[in-house]
């Protein structure tokens, strides 16, 4: 039997629209959903502008997206929505390193890059060797793990932020692991920095009293068949929004020393002018279920 439409019933009523719905999966999100949905409504009552106010936000943050911005992912990722959503779906890691948000600036087709190549195409910053081993959850090497690697440059801004400025695909490249499980690659020093905050995202962190600063970081995904996909980052020691990430995408154990290298020969050795910041990081995989 039908209902009509009341301030008591609201969810219940919208929800019996569902009983045709032949996903269980989808029926099951939505009915949470619209519960949530009208509970929010029911608890803070917001007048016909304010409402009118949330629908233009959200309508002017799907317009921010394009092939090289994601709004989207922007406004998930600073509600803390990502990393509840990483966390819930890569619980008890047994080993393995920890994940973190991918973000909303990765890029496809990156090239597949000799190791120990140069990833900072257009010279800024400061020189940096990255380095470490793609283990199992044993300790024991993988050979043909693909790391997939971006950053910003040393001016704080990834490419697809200045395409008519920075070389096209500027800070990113692929590594494949040999049989010793080894990786690096020179890039420059990773610095903390802004994310955007010239749209929808950006009035709301504004309006919250928030900061938008992302601690220094270099992002990596790391894949082998067999195993479980890796999205990561290493984040720098000792930056000042280490404990106050605008995205919430820090965890202990992604913290690495950066270390300022004097020493001639190792720069040499590294392929690097004197003085250069080095850190060492090995990315643990565990088995695919």
């Amino acid at each position: 039997m039908s209902q009509f439409f009341t301030e008591e019933n609201s969810a219940e009523t919208v929800i019996a629209r569902l009983d045709k719905c032949s996903n269980p999966r989808f029926r099951q999100v939505m009915e949470s959903a619209i519960h949530h949905l009208h509970d929010f409504v029911k608890e803070v009552e917001p007048t016909m502008d304010e409402w009118m106010l949330a629908i233009e936000w959200l309508t002017a943050t799907g317009k921010m997206c394009d092939d090289n911005r994601q709004e989207w992912i922007l406004a998930s990722d600073t509600l803390g929505v990502s990393m509840l959503a990483e966390t819930i779906n890569h619980r008890a890691p047994d080993g393995r390193t920890e994940a973190t948000v991918l973000g909303p600036f990765h890029v496809d087709g990156a090239a597949t890059m000799e190791m120990g190549a140069n990833i900072a195409r257009d010279g800024e910053g400061e020189p940096c060797l990255v380095s470490g081993r793609v283990l199992d959850i044993e300790g024991n090497p993988i050979e043909g793990a693909v790391l997939d690697v971006w950053q910003t440059n040393g001016a704080g801004f990834y490419d697809v932020q200045q395409l008519d400025i920075q070389p096209e695909m500027n800070m990113r490249g692929k590594f494949v692991t040999a049989a010793d499980g080894r990786y690096w690659f020179r890039t420059a020093k990773p610095v903390s920095y802004p994310i955007p905050t010239d749209g929808p995202v950006g009035v709301m962190l504004n309006a919250m009293g928030r900061h938008a600063m992302r601690p220094a970081h270099v992002h990596f995904i790391v894949t082998k068949p067999g195993y479980d996909a890796l999205v990561t980052h290493v984040f720098a020691d000792g930056d000042p929004y280490i404990d106050s990430d605008a995205v919430f995408g820090v965890k202990q154990s992604l913290i690495a020393p950066f270390v300022l290298q004097t020493d001639t020969d190792k720069a040499r050795e590294a392929g690097l002018a004197a003085p250069f910041w080095s850190t060492e990081f090995d990315l643990k995989l565990g088995a695919a279920a």
